[in-house]
């Protein structure tokens, strides 16, 4: 198998953009929301990124060429790899933003309390890539006790969800760019064609997406981006942050956010986990160890180097391998990041091309991945699949209701998220209360519950119930439906959530009486 082909170009424009959604609300989000300075910003934390990524991402090239020497197949697609979007959220909002408050209280200046912050989120990164690569040596024994569509359709529910429905109405926000590219998309990947002149048609979808953009901003049919963003080229190489760490390590961090560090991590691990699953039923089988320790590698490697913010195998796998693309998209995303990470041009790029270009690519990557769901398990299997389907749609109703909420000018110090909401919601038939408990920990509940229904359809009742007394113990533990308030939002809570574990236990009983309790339908 070569290092690139031609399908490399269409996979490398749908993981980049990826990469870039997620650079862009770095920038973001550490400007306006914790106040980090440029220097901050762009001397250390992307740099530190463009470490952690390019670690990955030529790990997971190398990997696919390997694979494919060893097999004899030049059909190898490496494992994508990226920043992880839930976790950048999570230690924004709920270990950054309370650190640089609680400096602030404290009596720091704005630019102290911005950087204790952003000591704070390297703390977390690291206990993220500690958990993350000790996950590598318990992940087999996870994925050989686990049935397939619990695996493949958890990351459905994200796929259907987190993914493809929010781009899914920004294609009907932007019927113009987003129809026209979704066409050149389903066209040149479902409908198995290509352009004249082997033009790649996720190029052909950017560029086009891009074109018809900007001659909306200029007929008045699109809101302009504003004005080109000033600043020539700047080189920031990556630094190690060492001291910085170490300072951070002596403040408690660590113990402070303890709460937030570790349900991220393990979220992680099994996020990573399904998602070598994923690859496996696309065809490529991938040595889960080395795959996940050197995630979490990569992970650490952004917190030594100045980013707090964890990477991640990406869902998308088998979107990619269908697309064409082998080893060499990892390669060029790796450069590409670089790129854009240690010269200063990240907000340059995010105003020349629009995410609307590339909206239709990422759409399609959460079709192939809901669909992988049901074509890769036993078609019995299917009840257990929606199962699993379901807690991550659930979740993601809760962050629209929130969202909703903020909208309404909600979310503020002056208008703080409380529980008052619940009653106010369930005035409208709105169940938000069970909404907010099953958002969080929903990768494991998603898990769990579509394991449980595997047990139950073929009739192994006891596996069935012991599914369910794991979700007892995890929901004993707070790291499933037990949340708290924030100002803005609801965060996991590391206490006991009894009534569900209850619940679980119940459950659990019920399915380890079956065989006493129940005879065999008609027809089975």
């Amino acid at each position: 198998m070569r290092w690139f082909v031609r399908g490399d170009v269409d996979g490398f424009f749908g993981l980049a953009l990826d990469n870039l959604v997620q650079l862009l609300l770095i920038d973001a989000l550490c400007r306006f929301v914790l106040g980090f300075s440029n220097e901050l910003i762009y001397g250390a934390v992307l740099p530190g990124a463009a470490v952690s990524l390019v670690v990955g991402n030529v790990f997971y090239a190398w990997q696919a060429k390997k694979l494919a020497e060893k097999t004899g197949r030049t059909d190898i697609c490496a494992l994508p790899y990226g920043i992880n979007t839930v976790s950048l959220f999570a230690y924004v909002f709920l270990v950054m933003l309370p650190a640089k408050l609680a400096a602030l209280e404290a009596g720091l200046n704005d630019a102290e309390a911005a950087r204790a912050a952003w000591q704070a989120g390297l703390v977390a990164c690291l206990g993220s890539g500690l958990i993350e690569f000790a996950g590598a040596f318990v992940a087999d024994w996870v994925r050989k006790h686990t049935p397939r569509a619990a695996l493949l359709s958890t990351l459905a529910g994200i796929a259907l969800s987190f993914i493809a429905l929010g781009f899914l109405f920004r294609t009907f926000a932007r019927p113009t760019v987003g129809f026209t590219t979704l066409g050149i998309i389903l066209l040149t990947y479902f409908g198995r064609v290509r352009f004249i002149g082997g033009i790649p048609g996720g190029l052909v979808a950017v560029v086009v997406g891009t074109a018809i953009f900007w001659i909306q901003v200029h007929t008045g049919g699109m809101p302009s981006p504003g004005p080109m963003p000033s600043g020539g080229l700047t080189f920031h190489p990556p630094m190690p942050v060492f001291g910085d760490l170490a300072a951070a390590l002596k403040s408690g961090f660590a113990v402070q956010y303890l709460s937030v560090i570790l349900p991220m991590g393990i979220f992680n691990v099994v996020g990573s986990l399904q998602n070598i699953e994923s690859a496996e039923a696309a065809g490529d089988s991938y040595p889960m160890r080395p795959s996940m320790a050197v995630n979490g590698v990569g992970t650490l490697a952004a917190a030594l180097f100045g980013s707090c913010f964890p990477t991640t195998i990406y869902i998308g796998h088998p979107g990619w391998k269908a697309m064409g693309a082998r080893a060499g998209y990892s390669i060029l995303n790796a450069v590409f990041v670089t790129a854009v990470c240690l010269t200063g041009t990240l907000a340059l790029i995010g105003w020349a091309v629009p995410i609307d270009a590339g909206m239709a690519i990422v759409l399609w990557i959460g079709i192939v991945i809901t669909a992988q769901s049901f074509q890769a398990t036993p078609p019995h299997h299917a009840p257990a699949s929606v199962i699993g389907i379901l807690p991550g749609v659930g979740a993601w109703g809760a962050l629209m209701m929130k969202q909703g909420l903020r909208a309404a000018g909600l979310g503020t110090p002056q208008a703080p998220f409380t529980a008052d909401l619940i009653g106010r919601f369930l005035q409208t038939d709105t169940w938000a209360h069970g909404a907010f408990a099953l958002e969080q920990g929903f990768i494991f509940t998603a898990m769990i519950w579509a394991a449980a229904t595997v047990e139950v359809i073929e009739r192994r009742f006891y596996r069935a119930a012991a599914w369910c007394l794991v979700a007892a113990v995890f929901s004993g533990l707070g790291l499933m439906h037990s949340y708290q308030w924030t100002v803005g939002d609801t965060a996991i809570l590391l206490a006991p959530a009894r009534d569900w574990a209850i619940g679980y236990g119940v459950m659990a009983l019920t399915f380890a009486l079956a065989n006493f309790i129940t005879v065999p339908g008609e027809g089975h």
